[in-house]
């Protein structure tokens, strides 16, 4: 059985939202078996965790520019752009 000390700490907040947007919020939360707070928590919280990957890969990334991998040219060039593309 939980208790409430089982519970992640939670905040209230007020949320405006157009009549025929909240109408049919209700009517989803309604078919999911859950309530507007837990369907907007859990879409909140997957927009959080997507943006928190994104800024992870995104790190990644420029970290991998400022130090590319090594292709074995040592750096050098080994044929000229125009020696490989004849025209």
């Amino acid at each position: 059985m939980k208790t409430t000390s089982d519970r992640p700490a939670t905040q209230n907040v007020t949320l405006a939202l157009p009549k025929g947007v909240l109408t049919r919020v209700k009517v989803l939360a309604a078919e999911r078996g859950t309530s507007i707070s837990a369907l907007l928590a859990g879409l909140l919280e997957e927009t959080v965790a997507r943006d928190h990957a994104f800024r992870r890969a995104r790190e990644r990334g420029l970290a991998a520019l400022r130090k590319p991998a090594d292709l074995g040219t040592r750096g050098r060039r080994p044929a000229s752009r125009d020696d490989l593309h004849e025209r």
